[in-house]
């Protein structure tokens, strides 16, 4: 009896792992299932398109389907985690995922694959943003680029395990067996979801901008996928032209009709928050760059090198590594320089490094391309870190949520913007070539205007003062 009430009374034993670790590496199960999903297709590209009977460009259109995906249901992931609860749609969001996952393996045509890349969009909508949210909420701000920084670490191994693998999947065995990795890690995600995240609704949802919602979905569905269907053939030019026509009118009435409302889904007038405004527009133009990397450096290093898959996996991986190793001393970075002058140099740094990518030729040795490759990574991630971070450095905790579906739905439009960019230069520079089939030599002009939008978010970024997000950039 005595031993008995000793331990009913003894104090409870403090977590091993704090909140700022536990949580951001909960989310991260997710951010490594989107990182591992679009590396391992991207390296799988080629041999994808001649199953479905495809021009290897063509199936830009499924990397596409996922962004409008994202585009539609990202404005509403903020309203549906605070009407649900931020756990039960992260669950969900994962499950969904998953199922898309499946259809992808099963798909034998190109439409079937675009709609099941669509599904995964519409799953990695709800999975990452309000992940962010979750994160946002639960970690202190003083911790916040600490979290960020956890978050990131696992979520990096994707782009490590990813091309290799897809590459060995894909030479050696059949590419469909790739979307089933997602299972079990979805799995997993969903189980640590339900034991460690609070089912946090984040206050009175409201009512949703329904108005806003409908001509959001149309605006941005109709834009990236005409754009994506320009140069493509299937189907006429003319729909092509009306779509993108129809696309900006709706995008246009959704901010006529966004300034005029209350509470509407997009909130634009956050923009006129200094470190918002240079996160979301600064960091919108250096990912149309980076964007297009996953799309165009396996296409180059297979169709214009003529590597096998696994070759050219090895090669993308590293950037991974040089990821990796930024983030080791990111903080530190920030804590010396700064928000704005690590955005400023560092963003200069980065549009030269994915714009030498352009310069390989069949006479680069392979240890120059993983150099250059892995200096690729090392810039753009200190500069996601910068981004990621900074973004919430002025945000109330009230506004959150208005604020993620803002920030995330630029965001990924930007990456898909950037594939489709990728795709009508490298297609104009094969037609006037007069190549019938890719060479290198196709894809210079195509990694030098990805490096030049790198280059374009300068301006944006330099508008910050010079103390911005000085509370983050200190050290805890």
């Amino acid at each position: 009896m005595r031993y008995g009430t000793i331990h009913l009374f003894a104090p409870a034993v403090p977590p091993i792992v704090s909140r700022a670790v536990i949580i951001p590496l909960i989310i991260a199960c997710a951010l490594f299932m989107e990182n591992i999903d679009a590396t391992v297709i991207t390296t799988s590209l080629p041999a994808m398109a001649r199953d479905l009977h495809q021009d290897p460009i063509s199936l830009k259109m499924a990397l596409t389907a996922y962004v409008v995906g994202l585009g539609i249901f990202i404005p509403i992931c903020g309203w549906v985690s605070d009407r649900f609860g931020a756990r039960n749609v992260f669950r969900t969001a994962i499950g969904i995922f998953m199922a898309g996952s499946i259809l992808c393996a099963l798909s034998f045509s190109l439409p079937t694959f675009v709609f099941a890349r669509f599904l995964q969009g519409v799953g990695g909508a709800m999975m990452v943003p309000v992940g962010r949210l979750v994160i946002f909420r639960a970690v202190p701000k003083h911790d916040l680029v600490k979290a960020i920084g956890y978050l990131t670490m696992p979520a990096l191994l994707g782009p490590v395990i990813g091309p290799p693998l897809g590459g060995a999947i894909t030479a050696y065995l059949h590419w469909r067996w790739i979307f089933f990795i997602n299972i079990p890690v979805s799995l997993l995600g969903i189980y640590l979801a339900g034991k460690y995240i609070d089912n946090d609704r984040g206050g009175d949802a409201g009512k949703l901008d329904t108005v806003g919602f409908v001509l959001s979905a149309l605006g941005s569905g109709l834009l990236m996928l005409g754009l994506a269907m320009i140069g493509e053939h299937q189907v006429p030019d003319s729909v092509v032209i009306v779509m993108c026509v129809l696309g900006a009118v709706f995008l246009y009435g959704y901010w006529w009709h966004a300034n005029r409302t209350e509470t509407p889904l997009l909130d634009f007038r956050l923009l006129r928050i200094p470190t918002f405004h240079a996160s979301v527009v600064g960091g919108s133009l250096f990912r149309i760059g980076l964007g297009a990397v996953p799309f165009l450096l396996p296409l180059a290093l297979q169709e214009g090198l003529h590597m096998d898959p696994f070759e050219s996996g090895m090669i993308t991986c590293a950037s991974a590594f040089g990821a990796i190793f930024m983030k080791a001393i990111a903080q530190r970075v920030l804590a010396r320089f700064g928000f704005r002058r690590v955005l400023i140099v560092n963003a200069a740094f980065a549009g030269l490094a994915l714009a030498s990518y352009g310069l390989f030729t069949h006479n680069t040795p392979v240890l120059v391309m993983l150099g250059v490759v892995a200096f690729g990574g090392f810039f753009p991630s200190l500069q996601f870190t910068c981004l990621n971070s900074i973004v919430y450095a002025d945000i109330a905790s009230g506004d959150a949520s208005r604020a993620t579906s803002l920030a995330s739905v630029i965001q990924q439009l930007s990456l898909g913007l950037g594939v489709t960019i990728a795709g009508m230069v490298l297609q104009a520079s094969s037609r006037l070539a007069g190549h019938e089939q890719l060479t290198a030599s196709d894809f210079l002009p195509a990694f030098l205007v990805i490096g030049l939008f790198s280059w374009l978010s300068i301006p944006v970024t330099r508008r910050l003062p010079a103390d911005a997000g000085t509370e983050l950039a200190r050290r805890h």
